[in-house]
């Protein structure tokens, strides 16, 4: 197939690009051309590059027709945020494209209230990213069933991997937490520590995007969460990555106006976010229907993610990894 890859540079499209060209598609990647993948690969030697900037196209209307003179027999969608950008898109794209794949988040769904979420029992979605991501899964889903275009949307979790900084054990990026877990130090956390976050290696998302592409009956009209297999608690979190640099956790549990006077709004409004809404999410439905197999526990993605960002210089630890 042609296949069209909308933000093909980024996280997702770092390793799913070159998964399409080994697989012998014809790859189209379409992004602000402001940056490399994080990973290099020779397959990106065979991959067509469109400059275009979104968020501009979109407001002057030109964005879809771009899209659509690319010919390409399916398109994957990785870097849409508001339902009027993809439904213009969707109303270019009928009739004149087989296949239309959307990178949606977990966060349609809002605060836990039962275990695991799964796509077909969601909880109503807070803030405005996580209502946009569910409004655009419904239009698609509609979008389908009506006899329009044949859509997937896919739905990673917290995405990590070589080259960009993995959501901590707080729920934020800041990147004390490491230097603290790495010197065994005290660490603050808000809540009890029994908070939950699922993260996903960006390569086990491009396996979705990848096997729902391969197998466009399975996927047509569908919603897939893309995530490990397991998530982590806080408290797991901190155990685990302070093992990698051979020291102990040392926690010390207090509440959310605690913590917040001890901490960046930035990061504050980060940690809540996640830790709030404590996902853990099914994987079933994508393995049964596409069958996906992810590759990575949670922390060993994470593990991955750290590593390269200290041997780059990229992050300041106490201790070196052991792990």
């Amino acid at each position: 197939m042609r296949i069209v890859v909308i933000g093909g540079s980024g996280h997702i499209g770092t390793f799913l690009v070159p998964r399409l060209v080994r697989l012998g598609h014809q790859v189209v990647n379409v992004s602000r051309g402001q940056r490399a993948s994080y990973v290099e690969d020779p397959a990106w030697h065979e991959v067509q590059h469109v400059v275009a900037d979104r968020v501009a196209e979109d407001a002057d209307g030109t964005f879809p027709d771009r899209i659509a003179d690319l010919g390409g027999d399916a398109v994957v969608d990785l870097i849409s945020f508001t339902l009027d950008s993809e439904k213009a898109l969707v109303d270019r794209l009928r009739g004149a494209t087989g296949h239309l794949l959307y990178c949606g988040s977990i966060w349609r769904h809002g605060p836990s209230l039962k275990l695991p979420v799964t796509e077909d029992d969601p909880t109503p979605p807070v803030g405005e990213y996580g209502t946009q991501k569910a409004a655009t899964t419904r239009m698609l889903e509609q979008e389908t069933a009506s006899g329009g275009l044949v859509t997937t949307s896919v739905h990673p979790g917290h995405i990590v991997g070589p080259g960009w900084t993995p959501i901590g054990p707080l729920g934020n990026i800041d990147p004390t937490v490491w230097r603290t877990l790495s010197a065994g130090d005290v660490l603050v956390i808000p809540g009890i520590g029994a908070e939950l976050m699922h993260h996903v290696h960006a390569d086990d998302v491009a396996q979705v995007f990848e096997l729902a592409l391969t197998q466009r009956d399975a996927a047509a009209g569908q919603a897939f969460t893309a995530v490990a297999p397991s998530a982590l608690t806080v408290r797991g979190y901190c155990h685990i990555a302070a093992s990698w640099f051979g020291q102990t956790e040392n926690l010390r549990t207090v509440s959310w106006p605690e913590f917040q006077a001890v901490t960046s709004p930035d990061a504050y409004e980060m940690s809540w976010g996640h830790l709030d809404r404590s996902h853990y999410a099914s994987i079933q439905k994508a393995r049964t229907l596409l069958g996906y197999a992810p590759s990575y526990e949670p922390e060993a993605a994470i593990l991955e993610s750290v590593r390269w960002l200290v041997d780059h210089g990229r992050l300041e630890v106490a201790n070196p990894i052991i792990a």
